[in-house]
């Protein structure tokens, strides 16, 4: 735990691309949506680190091939990033799918919903491209059969709401220690 927090230490006050809130202050507003909401610790911790892979230097991602960057809007594949380096630290294969398909709740939600895809902000909008556009219908079936479906649209829903300047929450402490908890166990 002390990398990832130094991770919020270097890269955590810096702004969460093209929108109103740092990079800190969203993962501690989805994080604390998801405890509001009743979610189990590995979802509520999955919440506070949905986006680490935008935080990862490359030496920590074992010099990706993949890693670029998205026009000043974050990583690309960050969300594969994220889950590969918290599954190393030992993290489940719920909290990595959580993570790893955050982004795929997106691209699912603006294939099933055009009034979702109408109420992205302008930074989702441009990001949506780099990350493969809408979904395809096979894409959608294969994606509604992940065991996870419903825990990742629900922490893209906080992933969503987590984007308000000012808002009180508990200290990145206080959810390392979860994450700590779980890694220990």
């Amino acid at each position: 735990m002390e990398i990832i927090a130094s991770l919020f230490t270097q890269s955590g006050n810096d702004a969460y691309f093209g929108e109103p809130v740092t990079q800190l202050e969203h993962a501690l507003q989805c994080a604390q949506l998801a405890e509001q909401a009743g979610a189990d610790e590995e979802t509520i911790v999955a919440a506070f680190l949905h986006d680490i892979g935008h935080l990862l230097p490359p030496e920590l991602t074992e010099g990706d091939a993949a890693q670029g960057y998205m026009d000043g809007y974050g990583t690309i594949d960050h969300e594969r990033l994220g889950a590969d380096y918290l599954r190393q630290l030992g993290y489940s294969e719920k909290v990595a799918q959580l993570i790893k398909n955050h982004v795929n709740a997106k691209r699912y939600l603006v294939f099933r919903n055009p009034k979702y895809f109408a109420r992205l902000s302008e930074a989702s909008l441009k990001t949506l491209t780099f990350q493969g556009g809408p979904m395809s219908e096979a894409e959608a079936l294969a994606f509604e059969a992940n065991p996870y479906f419903k825990g990742i649209l629900q922490l893209r829903s906080w992933d969503e709401q987590a984007k308000i300047p000012g808002l009180a929450t508990p200290g990145a402490d206080y959810y390392l220690a979860m994450g700590q908890k779980l890694i220990a166990g």
